[in-house]
């Protein structure tokens, strides 16, 4: 925490090191260039939440809807046959990789927060989390579609679906990473795909700013990147930047 501050101390000065990593969240989405805009010009943070991973995004929006047919083992061999996964689908499936980015929002939002410290649900069944090989999880995973099923049905029941989120408390303290339901009106419960949703709540947007669309991909990450190295550019060209760094 402490060299993420020195970094960002002195990063802050117009003669300081560049430092751009927006294609970390949301690869081409403007997510921290949103976020560092609203946090420079004075806004207070209330709440961030959103569906960061693409993988989870996808299995959940095909498993967890009305009508929907599919199995929970199913759509993760699908996802993981289609490269939506990683080789070994526990990677998403453990949460570290939205906590990792709900970390680094938060500590953009100002807050001292970390991977250490976030609770973060791991919805890979307890058995199957010390299973040696990704193919021996994929094999026995449909043992566990029965305990998947009844918290979707739960949930179909009360009207909502179920979505895994990451969400950045700015007031209360209570950052977290969790599989939670949201009413079929709510605009989680209406994503497409693999796309990517975040809701920005502030003072000055009571009604939370959003940005949606694809989340992950070659393409949109190589987006992120450039877009950071042209700002990169800009400001050496404009001879702001010490020539040292």
């Amino acid at each position: 925490m402490s060299l993420f501050r020195e970094i960002e101390r002195l990063s802050s000065s117009p003669l300081g090191p560049s430092v751009y990593h927006e294609a970390t969240v949301g690869a081409g989405l403007p997510v921290l260039s949103t976020l560092n805009d609203l946090v420079r010009t004075g806004d207070r943070i209330i709440k961030i939440e959103g569906i960061f991973s693409g993988t989870l995004s996808y299995l959940f929006n095909n498993f967890s809807a009305p009508g929907a047919s599919q199995s929970f083992s199913a759509c993760v061999a699908v996802a993981k046959a289609n490269g939506y996964t990683e080789p070994d689908p526990r990677d998403d499936l453990n949460g570290m990789d939205v906590a990792r980015k709900v970390t680094i929002l938060g500590r953009v939002a100002g807050l001292s927060i970390g991977t250490d410290t976030l609770p973060v649900e791991n919805i890979v069944p307890e058995p199957l989390r010390v299973v040696s090989t990704a193919d021996e999880f994929m094999e026995r995973l449909p043992e566990f579609d029965e305990h998947f099923s009844q918290l979707n049905a739960e949930a179909l029941r009360a009207g909502s679906v179920l979505r895994y989120v990451g969400f950045v408390d700015g007031v209360g303290g209570q950052s977290s990473v969790k599989l939670a339901r949201y009413p079929l009106d709510h605009p989680f419960a209406s994503l497409k795909g693999s796309d990517n949703i975040i809701a920005f709540t502030t003072e000055r947007f009571p009604n939370p700013l959003i940005i949606q669309g694809a989340g992950a991909g070659s393409a949109v990450t190589a987006f992120g990147i450039f877009s950071d190295l042209i700002k990169i550019a800009e400001r050496y060209g404009s001879g702001l930047a010490d020539p040292k760094y």
